[in-house]
């Protein structure tokens, strides 16, 4: 092959594999000379474990009948991989090394992938800026002054600079639709136990779920594919219903759309507005019948507050009692606290709230099949700045404010994607969002596959970290390679 092999995309690399004109080992030995190279600049992976990932490969003698036949996957440093270091991002545990893998991470052994690297994130996953004080701040390889968003920013800029064909992330309020608008990816949140979950969290809830960045569509539903899967340990967990990876390659238009830029929620940069809108004009002139609705999503924001910090406190709320507390940053301990203050009418409120937003939304799906909207309001932004404090001249109260186009989703329990949609002046990725019925991620799938293909904006090739070039940037995306 005269290409660089980790310049690839990952279902041709699989194929390869597959039919066997390339070796896993050969993939890894490629994809380990591109992370000595570019994680340097980038500071994306900061856990590696090449050696590990080698001898599961001399161990396992992969034949070519898994789905993935070797294909290297970094996990996000939240989650755990047996005897790999794993931080959370948080001092409290700079050190700890777990003794079992998380079943997520299970299920993609399970399916031939190869874990090489944990990928960063900020601690306990609190915040959409990719920095803790373990291994410090994840820079977007767009321009490297500037955030790559979060949770999982590490995962996304890796997949971006050809570090990872695919990264396994996960989606709380926006921790994988963010990156994946702010690096020009694709990041894919299923309905919840569509991936399976544990042993550690908190067992049943419905806000944070796993899933996968990619360059393309195609890449996404091999992603989901690999982690998919019935597991029993999980009380949400069910078998799923598709193959993911096939009815991602099937484009589809769909027969109806909703769109609203800003969910009638949010505060959203111009910029973003304008490019958003006008990616939508390109699918309407498609031939997608595109309504201008949104649906009453205006409970999702105190639903999502209360939820979120009663999951805080369930999951990490002994770090308060203990000498580890003045090891956490604000935002941890803020979120915290605000969950152990929650009495019982808060939390049966919030979820009341949650439950109307849900029928809202599955009501508002069976007249449009989808809802189109921006998945950031912002383009990337200066990675020095904790979180986004002002959108379009207003100042936001709270950190979490300006993630509401995300979270407003979550509550529902709907899956939702976010594909490239264009370019800010200053040559900047942003998103669309692709929001769907829950558990038809397949169909998801194949409209996201289709609305990509009108848009010609799929990372085509992963770039090299530094601030772009308008001739660099138009043979990066499709159609301009």
């Amino acid at each position: 092959m005269t290409e660089q092999l980790w310049s690839k995309d990952a279902v041709s690399i699989v194929s390869h594999l597959r039919a066997g004109e390339i070796s896993a080992q050969e993939v890894l030995g490629a994809l380990e000379q591109r992370v000595n190279a570019v994680n340097p600049v980038v500071n994306a992976l900061p856990t590696l474990c090449f050696d590990r990932a080698r001898g599961r490969l001399d161990e396992w003698r992969l034949g070519t009948d898994s789905l993935l036949c070797g294909l290297p996957i970094p996990i996000k440093d939240s989650y755990a991989v047996s005897g790999v270091r794993t931080t959370y991002g948080s001092r409290v545990y700079e050190h700890h090394v777990p003794d079992h893998s998380d079943f997520f991470v299970e299920a993609i052994e399970d399916s031939g992938g190869i874990v090489y690297g944990k990928s960063n994130t900020p601690e306990f996953e609190a915040g959409a800026n990719t920095f803790n004080d373990v291994f410090g701040p994840t820079l977007n390889p767009w321009d490297v002054r500037l955030s790559p968003a979060g949770s999982s920013g590490g995962a996304a800029v890796a997949v971006a600079t050809g570090m990872a064909f695919i990264a396994q992330g996960s989606d709380f309020a926006c921790s994988l639709r963010y990156p994946a608008a702010f690096c020009g990816l694709v990041g894919l949140r299923p309905s919840p136990g569509v991936v399976p979950q544990g042993p550690d969290g908190v067992p049943g809830q419905t806000l944070s779920v796993i899933g996968p960045l990619a360059r393309t569509v195609a890449d996404a539903g091999l992603g989901l594919e690999m982690m998919a899967r019935l597991d029993v340990r999980d009380p949400l967990s069910r078998r799923p219903d598709a193959r993911f990876s096939q009815t991602a390659r099937q484009p589809e238009k769909p027969a109806r759309l909703a769109f609203s830029v800003n969910l009638r929620l949010a505060d959203i940069d111009p910029q973003i507005e304008e490019v958003v809108t006008q990616a939508v004009k390109a699918l309407s002139n498609a031939g997608a019948d595109i309504a201008h609705a949104v649906p009453d999503l205006s409970s999702a924001d105190e639903a999502f507050r209360v939820l979120r910090a009663h999951q805080f406190a369930a999951s990490r709320g002994e770090l308060l009692d203990g000498p580890g507390r003045d090891l956490l940053k604000p935002e941890v301990i803020w979120n915290i606290e605000r969950g152990l203050e929650l009495g019982g009418a808060d939390i049966s409120a919030a979820v009341r709230k949650q439950a109307r937003c849900r029928s809202n939304l599955l009501a508002f799906l069976d007249s449009h099949e989808f809802l189109l909207s921006a998945t950031a309001p912002v383009a990337p932004y200066p990675v020095g700045e904790r979180y986004v404090s002002r959108i379009a001249g207003r100042e936001l109260a709270t950190y979490l404010d300006w993630l509401v186009l995300g979270y407003a989703i979550t509550v529902t329990g709907c899956p939702a994607i976010s594909i490239p949609c264009g370019f800010t002046p200053a040559g900047l990725p942003v998103g669309l969002q692709i929001v769907g019925r829950p558990y038809d991620e397949a169909r998801l799938l194949s409209v996201a596959a289709w609305c990509e293909s009108v848009l010609g904006c799929a990372l085509t090739q992963p770039i090299d970290p530094k601030s772009w070039a308008p001739e660099a940037l138009e043979s990066a995306v499709s159609g301009k390679a």
